[in-house]
């Protein structure tokens, strides 16, 4: 699956647009990583435990995403985005939305135009 921020993808030509395709994933931390977040709030630094619980939040999201496009018949996706927001005050949850356009692409590098 090819997948970009931008709207086209050189070498290849968009044959079909399938439409949005999006993957979201809400996650909270565990009673560990929140604790070990409160002390680092008081000595301030990277909150270590957040930052993993982010970048899994963002794997799960962009693997849906794929799983989404390929259910649809896409071979591609372009225009990808993420998205992110804290969720319920002090309980902190964080909603993390990949999406972009599922297309379908053919291989254009050994033609001419």
């Amino acid at each position: 699956m090819l997948v970009t921020t931008t709207f086209s993808i050189e070498g290849h030509t968009i044959t079909e647009y399938k439409g949005i395709v999006r993957g979201i994933i809400v996650r909270s931390p565990t009673i560990s990583q929140g604790f070990f977040a409160g002390l680092k709030k008081i000595i301030g630094g990277e909150i270590g435990a957040y930052t993993e619980m982010c970048d899994h939040a963002r794997q799960q999201a962009y693997d849906s995403m794929i799983q989404h496009a390929q259910a649809i018949g896409a071979n591609a996706i372009v225009g990808v985005h993420y998205d992110a927001s804290g969720i319920g005050g002090e309980t902190q949850a964080t909603e993390v939305l990949c999406y972009g356009t599922a297309v379908v692409v053919k291989n254009c590098s050994n033609s001419r135009f």
